[in-house]
């Protein structure tokens, strides 16, 4: 598959993301690692995870571990593939969605995802989203301490605008290597982000680039000339939705998220849609 970068590290230019597999309407278990199964056999090698990524109070983490699961009980090779997790959001149950940026919780909850991905290093830990109740800058603090210790090989923040970017790359000393934020023909509001991270050459991981769980079979009516480009290639409007985003810049990396092996397999196909000028043009 066609190959981008994070950081010095090379990964496919289409990603998993492993939300769906763990919080409401999750999967069993067997077609969870089918799934994760499918996408490394599409040449998939970045899995987008979280500590938050679960349902109940009692199985915090449940997406990592499914994720290490899958990786250990794959029987190819996974030496190439970046498990990309994230911490400062906790689900503490019904539902609901708090945050926790202190610096002594975030190292607590790096030392719980090293635990359960089962490894010395976590390849990519992100700032979840920003606490409200705690300085950007003692979050991002935290992170670069875990950093320079080698708890984390690389730093990247999450749901960041344009100035705790900057304060980030700053705090970690140029070692700010991605922003996930989302980003969708719905959600437009992150351009800005996106453009800011092409001049500083940091990947930008979209999140939810298809419209959210339950949205992206939509993409085709809420986006008329989606679906007119995938009728005209003979594709889905997904496949059509993610080759656009590709095509807005190299530090652009897809990350959909997936609960079943025939959805991943369709996305990850993006990578070979070739889209003319005036079909791009058309969907913005």
């Amino acid at each position: 598959m066609q190959q981008r970068r994070i950081g010095d590290f090379p990964v496919s230019a289409i990603g998993l993301g492993g939300m769906p597999m763990s919080i409401e309407g999750r999967p069993d278990e067997e077609r969870s690692i089918r799934t994760i199964h499918a996408a490394l056999e599409s040449g998939v090698t970045l899995i987008d995870t979280a500590d938050a990524y679960h349902l109940y109070p009692d199985d915090v983490g449940h997406n990592e571990t499914l994720i290490a699961q899958a990786l250990a009980s794959y029987p190819g090779d996974t030496s190439t593939v970046l498990v990309a997790t994230k911490g400062g959001h906790k689900r503490p149950g019904n539902g609901s969605w708090t945050r926790d940026s202190r610096p002594e919780y975030l190292r607590a909850a790096c030392e719980a995802s090293l635990k359960r991905l089962g490894v010395e290093a976590i390849g990519l830990y992100q700032h979840h989203r920003p606490d409200p109740n705690v300085p950007y800058e003692d979050a991002i603090g935290a992170i670069r301490e875990l950093l320079d210790a080698g708890k984390i090989r690389m730093a990247g923040v999450s749901n960041a605008n344009p100035e705790q970017i900057r304060l980030a790359n700053e705090i970690l000393g140029g070692r700010l290597v991605s922003v996930q934020n989302q980003f969708s023909p719905a959600f437009r509001s992150s351009e800005p982000e996106l453009r800011l991270c092409a001049e500083l050459g940091i990947a930008f991981l979209p999140w939810s680039p298809l419209g959210g769980i339950g949205n992206a079979d939509r993409l085709g009516g809420r986006a008329g000339a989606f679906a007119r480009v995938a009728g005209a290639h003979g594709v889905s409007p997904q496949q059509v939705c993610l080759a656009w985003m590709l095509a807005k810049s190299p530090v652009v990396i897809p990350i959909p998220g997936s609960s079943r092996p025939e959805t991943i397999r369709d996305s990850v196909r993006a990578v070979e849609l070739a889209l003319s000028p005036e079909e791009l043009a058309s969907l913005d």
